[in-house]
């Protein structure tokens, strides 16, 4: 039903509509009637809402920079499960991996050429030589946040030292390509051409999500991509940016026998960087890292 402009705002603010959203909508319809993917009032959230999943966001920060003073040789990835399912407890928020679809774990452990969602494993020890992603996602007061971070592990080959290094640099590089009024397809535009220019290839069937108030939302944000293509950025909007880059091809698989972890084809390593941002009128703001 079509909002007149006298009547309370779709966002819920408790102000009329044409003092709150009424330009922005048509700021957006304009875009929409050009033939452009806009994004739906649901995945737009309010500042409260925002602020919520910045409070979220604080405590997996905090969580990430305890398993970077902490991780080294020897660990299992058990005992950094162990670390996270503590500390969420402890801050009374709730590891949203455990339980989701029937993952068994609060977090994922992803190490050399396991491209994400690797199972924490008491019998898989770190060694050096590996690389390795720990993806977390804390829940606090209903509001999501979802970030990840690379590890070399003792002494790492040279190629594998860049490949985390050249992940973090395109999960820069698409941060800085967030603007209102842009589009999801400069985000893979920007990281595509990064990793290929660095020898390296980028996983095209897994991506960024919408993120905030379910653990996965709209948009899908693929890390290959067009400028000026797919989903409209507009302020409000939510998601991460993760690229998962391969030394090898981008192709990947799933493990058939736990239904989670994913390979790359040819076994070749993976690494992956991912924040948590929220869009605002003039820019961004990293909401876990």
């Amino acid at each position: 039903m079509k909002l007149g402009r006298n009547d309370a705002c779709w966002c819920k603010s408790g102000k009329k509509y044409k003092s709150c959203h009424m330009a922005f909508d048509e700021r957006i319809e304009s875009y929409a009637r050009l033939g452009h993917i806009v994004p739906p009032h649901h995945i737009i959230k309010t500042p409260q809402q925002i602020e919520g999943m910045r409070e979220a966001g604080k405590i997996n920060t905090e969580l990430l920079d305890i398993i970077t003073d902490t991780i080294q040789e020897g660990m299992s990835t058990q005992d950094i499960d162990d670390i996270v399912v503590k500390y969420t407890k402890e801050h009374g928020a709730i590891c949203a991996p455990y339980g989701y679809e029937g993952y068994p774990k609060s977090c994922c452990t992803s190490i050399n050429e396991v491209v994400c969602h690797g199972i924490p494993d008491p019998n898989r020890i770190l060694k050096s030589g590996d690389i390795i992603n720990v993806d977390v996602t804390t829940i606090y007061n209903g509001f999501y946040a979802d970030a990840s971070r690379m590890y070399c592990i003792g002494d790492v080959k040279p190629e594998d030292e860049k490949l985390v290094r050249v992940t973090k640099e395109c999960l820069d590089l698409g941060v800085a390509a967030v603007k209102p009024w842009g589009f999801i397809g400069d985000i893979g535009a920007v990281i595509g051409k990064y990793a290929h220019d660095n020898g390296f290839s980028v996983v095209r069937d897994i991506g960024g999500h919408g993120v905030g108030i379910e653990f996965h939302e709209e948009p899908y944000v693929c890390h290959v991509g067009v400028e000026n293509t797919d989903m409209l950025i507009v302020p409000g909007m939510t998601f991460t940016i993760e690229p998962m880059i391969n030394v090898g091809t981008y192709e990947v698989y799933q493990d058939e026998d736990d239904g989670w972890t994913i390979y790359t084809d040819d076994h070749k390593n993976s690494a992956q960087w991912e924040y948590t941002l929220a869009v605002t009128e003039d820019g961004v703001e990293i909401l876990t890292h």
